[in-house]
């Protein structure tokens, strides 16, 4: 039985996700959901600002659920679901299973499916050619009931539930002084149907007979064994196919693999887990799900059948800002209002990119086009989105479709625009609980000039004094963050909301220079005051990608 996969599309926008990639990835979610019948989850690549936490907790809608990597995992691939055997079993009853089930590999688990070890047909033929010590049986502590099995036999005396636990096999068909200088206590003892000599293995107090044959067995010989608490089992098998036969009887408990297991987890990412089967010489390997119980095999033929992840990226087309992994996934489409960027695909998917001020908007229109009616939540994330993104219609990146869409959305969403932005602008410009690196991560994107690689931070506040608050703490950490994301150059751009002007600050060999020539500014107090410039989009990456490659 294979793996049920995950099916479902996600719906993600860029790392360091701002309120639009949030509420266009909940929103377009949404959308497809009341348009097709597969399955669309929005998920993020990174932490929430606490801006986008705020209209989230307003419109009391979930948090997407975090997304490190989406590259190909087990999870994601049809796998055999080969149930998990006791360890108790026969060998010979492995082996059937084997056989019908068509693998070379079974798992043995306890109670709660917990793996306990594995055995492969190469241990059962271990059994036959190298076990060669006649107290095997006995070592193993082989279940009667698993003779009776192996040997299509049944129990006259004794319980089947018991197990062999002392002596040797013999077979007991040469002369009776022959049988009786090799006969010890607890033998297990294969004969026939001569009564002196089953007398003669009760008078030895064997543990166990096996009558062969299908034999009659007196009562004489079964009221005896009784007293001497002897197990007896008929079978109709002759001495030397019993003989033969027995050894199957044995618990797979005594040849299963229980060191050194390799095994995967139900996340494993696929690339890993085919390196490691590079390296090891079996076929099969279990997999384990998110508590550590067995849940099913998978071998090198199954990785042919894996299917990647499918997504839909929003907010963003740039390879460096988009989720890790994500040259290894199926990209379905992307929705965004940025330039375009470095992201290729290598078959064509739907690509809708609009200069408007916000994905939200184009989101929104999607809604219209499609005559779906817009809830409330979706209302109020998808206004949120557009008041954030265009720090409400002040930024220069604003168009009049931006305008129209948020006043309709804040409409159905019942909400008064400028209360409802200032509280938003608010709650993201409250620093006091924040670290310096959730600051300067919150709203971060990279960008390549060249052979150049620059970030650029965007921290927005109600008021020139918290910027100033801010700007203490993030100037060192600026080169905290070169190191951590290899980056030639990085800006910080501090935008004061209410007065639309913004200061610069960066770092990085030929930064100053490079701000220099693209807005003819002098430093000022170790940052560059730019009077009307709220836009990282529109007014700061376009001067600063010119500005760097004419260097």
């Amino acid at each position: 039985m294979d793996f049920e996969q995950e099916n479902a599309v996600w719906v993600i926008g860029h790392r360091n996700p701002d309120t639009d990639s949030i509420c266009a990835a909940i929103a377009y979610a949404d959308l497809q959901n009341h348009l097709s019948e597969t399955k669309y989850e929005p998920k993020r690549a990174g932490n929430l600002n606490e801006e986008t936490k705020y209209v989230l907790r307003k419109f009391k809608v979930k948090i997407p659920a975090y997304v490190d990597d989406v590259r190909t995992q087990l999870k994601d691939i049809a796998f055999r679901r080969t149930i998990g055997v006791s360890s108790s079993i026969s060998l010979k009853r492995a082996w059937e299973l084997m056989t019908t089930s068509k693998v070379v590999t079974l798992p043995i688990t306890g109670e709660d499916n917990e793996l306990l070890g594995l055995i492969v047909n190469a241990d059962i033929a271990e059994s036959y050619m190298d076990v060669l010590d006649t107290h095997i049986l006995a070592q193993a502590r082989t279940p009667y009931k698993n003779m009776i099995e192996t040997l299509n036999g049944t129990i006259l005396v004794g319980n089947a539930h018991g197990r062999y636990i002392r002596g040797k096999v013999i077979v007991a068909a040469d002369s009776l002084p022959m049988a009786e200088e090799s006969m010890e206590k607890d033998d297990l003892v294969i004969l026939g149907d001569r009564e002196s000599m089953q007398k003669c293995a009760l008078k030895h107090n064997a543990s166990c007979l096996i009558i062969c044959g299908g034999t009659q067995v007196s009562k004489q010989i079964l009221t005896e064994a009784e007293d001497k608490e002897c197990v007896i089992i008929s079978t109709p098998y002759d001495p030397f196919t019993v003989s033969r036969l027995i050894m199957q009887s044995m618990p797979i408990k005594q040849f299963m693999r229980t060191k050194n297991l390799k095994k995967f987890e139900i996340e494993d990412y696929v690339d890993d887990v085919r390196e490691v089967m590079s390296k090891a010489r079996h076929r099969d390997f279990p997999i384990l799900d998110h508590d550590g119980y067995y849940i099913g095999m998978i071998s090198r033929r199954n990785l042919l059948n894996m299917q990647k992840k499918r997504i839909v990226l929003v907010d963003h087309n740039e390879r460096q800002q988009a989720v890790h992994g994500i040259d290894n996934a199926d990209i379905l489409g992307i929705i965004d209002h940025h330039k375009i960027g470095s992201l290729e695909t290598p078959v064509p998917v739907m690509f809708r990119n609009q200069p408007v001020g916000c994905t939200s908007t184009i989101i929104y229109q999607m809604y219209q086009e499609n005559a779906v009616k817009i809830t409330k939540p979706i209302a109020g994330l998808l206004c949120s989105a557009i008041i954030s993104d265009t720090l409400l219609f002040r930024s220069p990146t604003c168009t009049e479709m931006d305008k129209q869409a948020a006043h309709s959305l804040a409409e159905i969403a019942g909400i008064d625009m400028e209360r409802h932005a200032n509280e938003m602008f608010r709650a993201g410009s409250n620093f006091q609980s924040k670290t310096t690196e959730e600051i300067c991560y919150q709203d971060f994107k990279t960008f390549t000039a060249g052979e150049v690689l620059f970030g650029v931070s965007q921290i927005s506040a109600m008021s020139r004094e918290e910027l100033d608050e801010v700007k203490a703490r993030v100037m060192p950490y600026q080169e905290t963050i070169m190191e951590d994301r290899k980056l030639n150059m990085v800006f910080i751009m501090l935008t004061d909301i209410l007065n639309e002007s913004s200061e610069l600050i960066c770092l990085g060999k030929g930064a100053d220079e490079a701000v220099e020539r693209a807005f003819y500014k002098q430093k000022i107090n170790d940052g560059y005051r730019l009077r009307g410039v709220v836009s990282r989009k529109k007014q700061l990456i376009p001067e600063l990608l010119d500005a760097i490659a004419n260097a």
